[in-house]
């Protein structure tokens, strides 16, 4: 693909579509808004970047022979996995996301701040699977992901699909998750209240409600009975008033579920 080209076809696209909506009557304003969206007023120049080379970490397989994380952390976090090559290849993984798991399986708090494309969103998912696998799924909720807006949690889920759908039963993972944000039709939302999975992926307005609703306290709030995890993504968007909010609604759920030790 020519990464160039494909920005030219695009912005052409756009420009297209914005100028179809334009009708101006007067002359000159028209040639201004003309040359100002020819100039690329709508859209900057193309930006290149280099991506910073993260140091490396063990691969998955090498903290599993070294007896780190549990076994079938092997067959799910594969590089590639795919329907048709549910094998993948190994997962080299960075040093940053290694101290982050280091961090979990001692029991301590951590935020982790780095790159784009760094693997952010594995240095909680390993950490959380882990501890699964080795306590066992279907013993209620074991982790919560709250996410600041519902396409980031419904990127996550198709990114958890990735690691823990090929290469298992179809809709047996070895880790059940799932994803409840008001996008849910009803009989999702009755699937996941009467069988809650072990990670629970969210916003933190639903989160709210989770803890207000009865019907919600009644069957999500009892099954996160022995929370081990909570996750903030994008802990940056949290500021000013909404960083309040979500600092008392932390507060709130750890003392609703007597979970002083939640990491």
């Amino acid at each position: 693909m020519d990464i160039f080209q494909y920005r030219e076809d695009l912005v052409g696209d756009y420009s297209a579509y914005v100028k179809g909506f334009l009708e101006v009557r007067d002359a000159n304003i028209e040639q201004f808004i003309t040359s100002r969206l020819d100039g690329g007023f709508l859209w900057p120049e193309p930006l290149v970047q280099l991506n910073p080379a993260f140091v490396q970490g063990p691969t998955i397989d090498e903290l599993v022979d070294q007896k780190r994380l549990h076994p079938t952390c092997r067959e799910i976090f594969r590089r590639g996995k795919t329907v048709e090559n549910p094998l993948g290849a190994p997962l080299r993984l960075h040093r940053h996301q290694e101290q982050a798991i280091n961090c979990a399986q001692q029991g301590g708090n951590y935020v982790l701040t780095t790159g784009t494309g760094s693997g952010k969103s594995l240095a909680y998912l390993i950490p959380i699977i882990d501890h699964v696998l080795k306590v066992g799924a279907g013993h209620g909720i074991q982790a919560i992901v709250v996410y600041p807006m519902n396409a980031l949690a419904n990127s996550q889920l198709g990114e958890m699909d990735k690691f823990l759908g090929p290469g298992f039963p179809t809709g047996k993972p070895p880790v059940r998750f799932d994803r409840y944000t008001g996008q849910e039709n009803e009989e999702a939302r009755d699937r996941i209240l009467n069988n809650p999975p072990d990670v629970l992926l969210t916003n933190y307005v639903m989160l709210e409600l989770i803890l207000t609703r009865p019907r919600e306290r009644e069957h999500l709030i009892k099954a996160a009975g022995n929370l081990k995890f909570l996750v903030l993504d994008e802990l940056h968007t949290y500021r000013g008033r909404q960083g309040a909010d979500v600092s008392m609604l932390v507060r709130r759920l750890r003392e609703t579920l007597k979970a002083e030790d939640v990491i």
